[in-house]
């Protein structure tokens, strides 16, 4: 195995990896990207699918809409995996997203840097309080640096916070403070801080990758392109199978 130390990869074809989408739709431009066979494994609430000694050797789920459901399939699996003697060494939040405009544009890929709760917290006089200023828990999460420059190098994705809300935007208003409140947000989605709690209370690393198919803001459903972001999402897990599969993950 070769270690390139400034970048913190290392050649090994033994990542295990959880990769976790909303939808069926989401999970499948995923698994396009990826050899095949695929063999099903049933868990409570959901269906595991998973490639058949390839690298990385990835478990695809569709863990559901919006951050409570998310965040229980997650960990279902999490829980799972490490019962069986074999934890995953990194979990993906993976998807398509609303972007914010101009930054992130229609058809580009995201990679977070940041994993943030956009709604997390208490709207009070003075306004937003987060989770945190309330004295709770956390409302970011932060992928490995190393490995999160080295899949926007091989892939060309966009690097910034992506958003998890509740509720997702549908006004400019709302966008507006959106930004303001979080000014390095690319992008805006349900899941990504929901996955990245569940990977949290196992020790697993997370990741999060969106492919943007509507513009944050009003909703404007002509103008969606969710074939061109799912197209993108295939596209991108394309060029950053390699990546993961030469990750270390004892690497920071």
């Amino acid at each position: 195995m070769v270690l390139h130390a400034e970048e913190g990869l290392l050649t090994t074809s033994s990542v295990r990896v959880l990769v976790a989408t909303a939808v069926p739709a989401e999970r499948d431009a995923v698994a396009r990207a990826l050899p095949e066979p695929f063999t099903e494994v049933p868990l409570p609430g959901l269906t595991v699918r998973r490639t058949a000694g390839t690298a990385p050797r990835c478990d695809l789920v569709a863990a559901g809409v919006g951050p409570a459901l998310a965040a229980a399939s997650t960990a279902t699996a999490l829980t799972a995996a490490a019962l069986a003697g074999a934890p995953y060494d990194l979990v993906v939040s993976a998807g398509i997203a609303g972007g914010f405009a101009p930054a992130a544009p229609v058809g580009s890929l995201v990679v977070a840097d940041e994993i943030t709760a956009a709604d997390l917290g208490a709207e009070t006089a003075e306004g937003f309080v987060p989770v945190t200023g309330l004295g709770f828990g956390t409302v970011t999460h932060r992928p490995p640096g190393p490995l999160v420059r080295a899949i926007a190098s091989a892939t060309g994705a966009l690097t910034g916070a992506v958003l998890t809300g509740s509720t997702v935007t549908g006004t400019a208003a709302r966008a507006d403070a959106l930004r303001a409140r979080h000014p390095r947000a690319l992008a805006e989605a349900m899941e990504g801080f929901a996955v990245a709690e569940a990977a949290a209370a196992h020790g697993v690393p997370v990741l999060e990758i969106r492919a943007v198919s509507n513009a944050v803001g009003p909703r404007d459903r002509a103008a969606w392109r969710v074939g061109d972001a799912l197209a993108a999402l295939t596209d991108g897990f394309g060029k950053l199978a390699p990546v993961l599969s030469s990750w270390n993950p004892h690497e920071p």
